[in-house]
C-alpha cells in the first residue's frame, strides 16, 4: 500500500477489505483533501441507523490515506496514533460522504479533520485524526 521505499510518488489509495465490504468509493485524492461515499445501507446497526463504528471506521480510514499522502511527498508512511469522534444526527438511508482536510500537516505528525455528511449536506459526524509519519522500512 505504500510507494518504494526512497521514492516521493504520491501514494494513491487502496481499498482495504473491510473497505470493500462496507462499500466505500474514492471520489477525490490530494495532499489538501480525500473525499469518499459509502451507502448507509449494509452499514446500520440494529435500530436501522448508521452505525457509529461504521462512522468511524470510514471515518479513520480516509484521514489516514489523506495523511499517507502528505507522508509519501516526503518519501514517508503514517500511521495512526489518535481520533476521535462526535456523532451529530443520524441517518437511515441514503450515501454518506466523507471529507478529510489538513489540519496541520508537518515532518513528523499530521492532525486532519474528517467530515461525514448526508446527502443533502448536513453533518452527521465530525472526527479528528492525528498520524504519525514514519520512515519507510527497506
Amino acid at each position: 500500500m505504500t510507494p518504494e521505499t526512497g521514492s516521493t510518488e504520491l501514494w494513491k489509495i487502496t481499498l482495504g477489505e473491510l473497505d470493500e465490504k462496507m462499500g466505500v468509493k474514492i471520489v477525490e485524492e490530494s495532499v489538501d483533501r480525500v473525499v469518499a461515499t459509502m451507502p448507509v445501507e449494509g452499514n446500520r446497526q440494529s435500530f436501522g441507523l448508521l452505525h457509529g463504528g461504521a462512522s468511524l471506521a470510514v471515518g479513520e480510514a480516509v484521514g489516514s490515506w489523506a495523511a499517507v499522502i502528505h507522508a509519501s511527498t516526503l518519501g514517508k508512511t503514517a500511521v495512526g496514533v489518535d481520533v476521535s469522534a462526535t456523532h451529530h444526527k443520524s441517518t437511515r438511508e441514503g450515501l454518506i460522504t466523507i471529507t478529510a482536510t489538513p489540519i496541520h500537516l508537518g515532518g513528523t505528525l499530521t492532525t486532519h479533520e474528517v467530515l461525514i455528511t448526508n446527502e443533502t449536506g448536513q453533518r452527521i459526524c465530525t472526527l479528528r485524526i492525528t498520524n504519525l509519519l514514519l520512515d519507510r522500512k527497506a
